[in-house]
């Protein structure tokens, strides 16, 4: 069995692809590989969904692997396997993703993808840098993680889930943005972990170990 990290040309996987490796060595967890064909999603333990860019174009590229999706939605939704979403991969667990043109989600975490609103005129878009992490709710995926911990972003949207329970932890820009989201078996950041440094690399060895 094994962790697969999507490859769908959407951003560079190599600082992942390292920390994922990293910390399934320092853990004992399985292998983790880097590929986009759906047999192995199909044998796969664990899905971890990247995504850089726009909403729209991340979905499209990921449809346009063909059987790539359905392999995916076959491992969360009848196998039930422990998925992470990262960035735009994170964004795509919701229902709706407004950025540009209205495009559908997964659905996993009710809630629809919208442009951050920063309160303050001098707070730019995108949000780009390190922030302090405010943890909402418990999770097995944040063990040994706490408020003030930082992570490091780089986007213009985020999600407004639905539910107030699906939120796990947010950072403050101008008002509340959304860092963390989980739900079932699937769990998603906003920030990028594998360039987080303490706070990502414990989160990713919490996520390899997670039998939810």
């Amino acid at each position: 069995m094994t962790t697969v990290l999507i490859d769908y040309d959407s951003g560079n996987l190599h600082s992942a692809e390292k920390a994922f490796q990293r910390m399934a060595r320092e853990g004992g967890y399985e292998p983790v590989i880097v590929t986009d064909r759906p047999e192995d999603v199909a044998r796969a333990s664990r899905v971890v969904l990247p995504g850089d860019g726009a909403f729209p174009a991340c979905r499209r590229g990921l449809q346009a692997i063909d059987g790539l999706e359905e392999a995916i939605v076959e491992a969360v939704e009848t196998r039930g396997v422990p998925f992470l979403g990262i960035c735009v991969g994170m964004q795509m667990l919701a229902s709706w993703g407004r950025e540009y043109e209205d495009v559908a989600g997964f659905g996993w975490v009710p809630g629809e993808v919208v442009r951050i609103n920063p309160s303050e005129p001098r707070m730019k878009v995108p949000h780009m840098g390190w922030n302090d992490l405010v943890i909402d709710q418990a999770h097995p995926v944040l063990a040994g993680l706490e408020t003030g911990n930082h992570a490091y972003f780089v986007h213009s949207y985020h999600m407004q889930v639905a539910e107030p329970g699906d939120l796990l932890a947010h950072v403050n820009y101008g008002g509340p943005v959304t860092a963390i989201v989980g739900r079932d078996n699937v769990v998603g950041t906003q920030f990028h972990p594998e360039k987080s440094q303490h706070a990502g690399l414990r989160l990713i060895s919490n996520f390899l170990g997670w039998a939810p």
